[in-house]
């Protein structure tokens, strides 16, 4: 599953990001055998889910179709959309990318801890420095046995490296990242560092 805060504040990097999160796609369909949801909130009260798919075009053309509108931030709903579809079919991992959080932090510390009874690892990739968004994403990491990651400097590389190891992560597990890593992929190296 694949979650987008897609409200005002992420509209500055937006474009960058969608470059970026369609060549992670194209990596997810290059692996193969990977289906993805997109998941995205905005505005108010907002928050959609495409079907599961596995063409790497598909997803592209939906991400490039979203715009960012004024709202707050739905975590909660994607967590617990997380949960929901888990219950249908397993969830082998959830990406998320978002740079604020005005959620009510045990709320979904709360939903995180079922993920992670779930065993549906969270990655949480984070743009800025928001303090109470960087607590929030750590505990929610920490909680599902994913990790949290926040990009800085050339935040749009990192994330494309970081992404393409998530999805090796999410098509062949553990072994597959380290594999990945042991090839000098860098973002296969920092994620494993994370997952600890």
């Amino acid at each position: 599953m694949f979650a987008l805060d897609a409200t005002m504040s992420r509209q500055p990097t937006w474009d960058s990001a969608c470059r970026i999160q369609a060549e992670m796609f194209d990596e997810a369909g290059r692996i193969g055998g990977l289906d993805i949801q997109l998941v995205y909130f905005r505005g108010f009260d907002e928050c959609r889910a495409s079907r599961w798919v596995s063409e790497a075009s598909r997803l592209r053309d939906l991400m490039t179709g979203i715009q960012c509108r004024g709202g707050l931030t739905q975590i909660r709903k994607v967590l617990r959309r997380a949960i929901d579809e888990t219950r249908k079919e397993k969830v082998q991992a959830v990406v998320y990318v978002g740079d604020a959080m005005e959620e009510n932090i045990d709320e979904l510390c709360a939903r995180a801890g079922e993920l992670g009874l779930l065993k549906v690892p969270v990655f949480l990739f984070q743009e800025g420095d928001n303090p109470e968004a960087s607590r929030a994403f750590a505990e929610i990491a920490r909680l599902t046995g994913g990790a949290h990651l926040t990009l800085r400097g050339n935040a749009a590389d990192e994330l494309g490296r970081l992404l393409r190891a998530v999805a090796v992560y999410a098509a062949g597990g553990r072994k597959a990242l380290a594999d990945m890593s042991a090839r000098g992929e860098e973002g296969a190296r920092l994620l494993i560092g994370k997952l600890g």
